[in-house]
């Protein structure tokens, strides 16, 4: 909030641009506006917290609205694949890269392009092109941002980004024999899909159908990949089965373990560490802990609460989401964070730092800590195999 949507990306009809406010002044805005109709347009959200904001617009006498894919998915040139979820830190990442991995195996050529991340300057990042880490620094990405980006660069991929997904469409195209939809939170779409993958998480039993739009995802389904089955309390998959065959019985299953791999494991046998986690997958994800936690207890630390030494907007986080535990979820959506998040770590007084994050943080902030690193890629435990369905959907 506080922020204008700028004229030059907003169109003919908003030459001001379009102020942003927050949703807290929904009713008085809609009243005072003379509103005819509020469109709820953001993700990976409880059922009743939409209906709530719908109860809010009603109050106020405008119509309440949902957009569907035929209103919001382009049409590509290109076939597209779209990995989606039903809650963010399912394992869209790892499946995305998997996919990538898969295409390329085959020889095609494969452009990434992934869902908004609208931190920075909008008209700026209209369209974004990333194949270098030099073009994340140029382009002054944010922790999240490079989480998402780099391990896609560093598997030799190009992604775009941005915020015009026409023109970026058209970049992509022009690129690649095939176009992978890295989809952001439990997000639809933009793109029409010939193949729409959409993953699940056994750790977080009935969110697949609790959720907004993720439970759409799970129904519009082409493959459903039942991700972190390594992990998941017994039962929890069959019911996540029985789930997909209630709601989406055409889908097909692929079931899937995400492995966490890490650096000098052995060394941290008895070591006091903080965990540093996915920010997303703990904050609005729900989580309470990741894979570094996993990983931690396997190599036998002793685990290091950090919240006494945050400060600022780290502490904040943790006021905000209450459900987070002993671990540092990676927040750096300015300097000014990083610099937070950094003096997190260094105040502790633990003898190592792992980190679980997409990215290493080593690489963004400066540490005076031993680091480890924690990785995970996802891993195929049934069949049939995300290669066997994507060889039979697009006949590679």
């Amino acid at each position: 909030e506080g922020r204008l949507y700028p004229p030059e990306l907003a169109g003919s009809l908003y030459p001001d641009g379009i102020p942003i406010y927050p949703e807290g002044e929904l009713k008085s805005l809609a009243g005072s506006l003379g509103a005819d109709e509020v469109v709820f347009a953001y993700s990976d959200v409880s059922h009743e917290h939409v209906m709530h904001a719908a109860s809010r617009a009603l109050a106020a006498g405008a119509d309440f609205t949902l957009l569907g894919p035929r209103r919001t998915a382009l049409k590509a040139r290109l076939p597209v694949i779209a990995v989606c979820a039903v809650r963010t830190g399912c394992g869209k990442s790892q499946t995305t890269r998997a996919v990538a991995r898969i295409l390329n195996g085959a020889g095609r050529r494969v452009a990434v392009v992934r869902h908004p991340m609208p931190y920075g300057e909008l008209a700026r990042q209209r369209v974004q092109r990333f194949a270098t880490l030099d073009d994340l620094v140029a382009a002054d990405c944010t922790i999240e941002e490079r989480e998402e980006y780099e391990p896609h660069l560093a598997q030799g991929s190009i992604v775009f980004a941005g915020i015009d997904y026409e023109a970026i469409l058209e970049a992509a195209e022009a690129e690649a024999d095939i176009v992978i939809w890295d989809g952001g939170n439990n997000d639809l779409p933009f793109y029409v899909p010939d193949v729409h993958i959409t993953v699940t998480d056994p750790l977080r039993p009935g969110h697949e159908t609790r959720y907004h739009p993720g439970e759409s995802n799970l129904r519009v389904a082409d493959v459903v990949v039942i991700n972190k089955i390594d992990s998941a309390q017994p039962g929890a998959v069959g019911a996540m089965r029985a789930t997909v065959a209630e709601v989406n019985s055409a889908a097909t299953i692929v079931e899937a373990r995400s492995p966490i791999t890490v650096e000098n494991e052995p060394e941290l046998n008895g070591l006091k560490v903080l965990v540093v986690e996915d920010g997303p997958t703990l904050t609005h994800g729900e989580m309470p802990f990741g894979a570094g936690v996993v990983a931690a207890r396997r190599a036998g630390a002793v685990l290091v609460d950090p919240r006494p030494w945050a400060g600022g907007s780290i502490a904040e986080v943790y006021v905000r989401h209450p459900h987070i535990g002993p671990l540092l979820p990676a927040m750096g959506y300015s300097s000014a964070q990083r610099a937070e998040l950094a003096a997190t770590i260094n105040d502790s007084d633990a003898d190592a730092v792992l980190i679980a994050t997409p990215i290493d943080l080593r690489k963004v902030i400066e540490l005076n800590k031993p680091a480890f690193r924690a990785t995970y890629e996802l891993d195929d435990a049934s069949r049939p195999t995300l290669a066997e369905v994507l060889q039979h959907r697009l006949g590679l």
